[in-house]
């Protein structure tokens, strides 16, 4: 990864035209060819780029370029479309290459994969009683998160989503009129769980006899120790 910072001005000419003025930004130049332009500003998101496959081709300033004080233009141009980014360098400030290599990816905490086995593992967050059949239950239109046995015998259902919106309910009744189908299972119980649940979500689970069930993560990773607390 190349980062230069410099006094700078841009052009993006293709699909659409836009123009960046004169000021000191952050040009960042990566492995995989791309090029994005960067204030001092606005999050993560840069004020133009272009995406790869693209080349980029440094010269030398012509004389009028040179008038204005540009020292460096760096054309950057799209390998699959005539989408262009001209860069013009005055003062430079800053360039370093540095050797990233390969990164691993993001790996996310508290996806749902981590709350159904964490939930399995605490059954009782259900209601004490309840116990585990199996995760992952197969039906014939998808597997259902977790099947559990209530204390009275009767099946439970749970579906798990980090955040409880109306698709996860109707998700969920699909599955229990599946299983409620099968004499084995029925009566089989709903149960929504999330880290979130949206109103509209709460509304229409309550109405279709579905309970609602919200997971606080930290608890369930043992951070949130009540033993341990002061207050």
């Amino acid at each position: 990864m190349r980062l230069v910072v410099a006094e700078c001005q841009a052009h993006y000419s293709g699909r659409l035209a836009a123009h960046l003025p004169k000021a000191r930004r952050l040009i960042v130049v990566k492995a995989d060819g791309s090029v994005l332009l960067h204030s001092d500003g606005g999050s993560y998101k840069p004020l133009n780029w272009m995406s790869p496959p693209c080349s980029v081709v440094v010269k030398e300033p012509d004389d009028l370029q040179s008038q204005r004080g540009v020292t460096q233009v760096w054309r950057v141009q799209h390998a699959k479309a005539d989408d262009r980014l001209d860069i013009e360098l005055f003062d430079v400030f800053h360039d370093s290459s540095h050797e990233l290599g390969v990164d691993p990816g993001l790996v996310k905490d508290g996806v749902e994969a981590h709350l159904q086995r964490m939930l399995a593992e605490q059954i009782d967050l259900l209601g004490p009683g309840h116990t585990l059949v199996r995760r992952e239950y197969p039906t014939a239109i998808g597997p259902v998160d977790i099947l559990a046995k209530a204390p009275n015998g009767s099946t439970v259902a749970v579906e798990i989503k980090r955040r409880g919106d109306i698709d996860g309910v109707e998700q969920l009744t699909r599955y229990l009129e599946l299983l409620n189908r099968d004499p084995l299972l029925a009566p089989v119980r709903g149960v929504f769980a999330a880290q979130e649940i949206k109103p509209q979500a709460r509304v229409l689970a309550t109405d279709r006899g579905i309970h609602c069930v919200v997971l606080n993560y930290e608890e369930m990773k043992g951070f949130d120790d009540v033993d341990s607390r002061l207050f």
